[in-house]
């Protein structure tokens, strides 16, 4: 039926690439196993960083009372504090703690972890923030510009520039907008330090134009790389060409059809820069004195406070379950056409 010259060609599919029937995306039984594959992922990883500080030289006993402290000492303040204990009885006592909100003491400041790590936790939220935002509004249009006009100057200038973005080590792109928007020409804003928000808003925002700068010129050349080469990849699909030969606009095709599929990547690639900026920008925290969380890791470490170290790993790895968990159901808000009920 309908197959004679005059035949009218049925309907296209919206989303042609992903099947699956309106209102059956995200259904709460698959929210639920991910959110249960989430916490089993946590439990494992928190297994790994407690034996993995427990395997370190020394113990806690010893870096309290110090290099020099003698036997006797030692053993009393490993009964005192379960040292001597199992290993499975002792990370009992440890998750129990987190989980009733209770992250230890930390032993190189003398000071509860909780409020420390919230503090830090918060600083590098606020990073991440402003430059995940940033990066969304310039990178994938810039990709997806660049997928248009594809092998124009224009876009091989945005190649280019993002194979500088790239290469350039972090502590190099951030010494340079050092030199040139906080050196004695220009003096535009401050070198370093932080001001909180509650403070003086202007202030604080002026301390972080720098260290989110530099970030952005980092992630803009993975996202925007990202997005090309993925927008690349779908206009040259098949329910494109049969989009366009139906007569659809090319603003139909690239943003209801091509461009909701080649986010799928782009939006795991987005997933994973959170955690990395959450945890692993200890460089730009070092070169702009930014209290962040990766910064205190660093601290961690070099001062051998474990109970510290344990917190601040435990808590970067709970960042980067979560962004994946909501990169997940971001899914299916970017195409309703997947199918998340199986």
């Amino acid at each position: 039926m309908g197959e004679g010259p005059g035949a009218r060609p049925p309907p296209l599919p919206r989303y042609p690439l992903l099947k699956g029937r309106k209102g059956e995306n995200m259904s709460p039984v698959y929210i639920l196993k991910r959110f249960c594959f989430m916490l089993v992922t946590l439990f494992c990883i928190s297994i790994i960083i407690f034996a993995i500080t427990m395997v370190l030289p020394g113990n806690l006993a010893q870096v309290i009372l110090g290099e020099f402290a003698t036997d006797d000492a030692l053993r009393a303040l490993e009964d005192q504090m379960g040292l001597n204990l199992p290993f499975y009885e002792q990370y009992g006592k440890w998750i129990w703690g987190v989980l009733h909100g209770d992250f230890g003491h930390a032993l190189s400041m003398d000071q509860p972890i909780l409020p420390l790590l919230l503090f830090r936790l918060k600083n590098s939220a606020i990073l991440a923030a402003f430059s995940i935002v940033l990066v969304t509004i310039i990178a994938i249009p810039l990709g997806v510009f660049a997928a248009l006009h594809r092998n124009s100057a224009v876009d091989r200038i945005i190649q280019v520039s993002s194979y500088v973005g790239i290469s350039i080590p972090e502590f190099a792109t951030g010494s340079l907008l050092i030199i040139a928007f906080a050196g004695p020409v220009l003096n535009l804003f401050p070198s370093a330090g932080y001001v909180p928000f509650s403070e003086n808003f202007s202030e604080a925002l002026s301390h972080i134009v720098l260290p989110v700068m530099t970030l952005v010129i980092v992630l803009i050349a993975h996202i925007m790389r990202q997005t090309r080469s993925e927008m690349i990849h779908v206009m040259q699909s098949d329910y494109v060409r049969s989009a366009r030969l139906r007569g659809l606009s090319n603003r139909m095709v690239v943003f209801k059809h091509a461009l909701r599929n080649a986010l799928m990547p782009t939006i795991t690639v987005l997933a994973l820069d959170v955690g990395y900026l959450i945890g692993s920008v200890v460089v730009i925290e070092e070169v702009f004195a930014y209290p962040g969380i990766g910064r205190l890791i660093v601290y961690a470490v070099t001062s051998r406070d474990v109970p510290l170290l344990q917190a601040t790993v435990l808590t970067v790895a709970c960042v980067y379950c979560l962004v994946n968990f909501l990169a997940d159901l971001a899914y299916g808000l970017v195409n309703p056409r997947i199918r998340y009920h199986q």
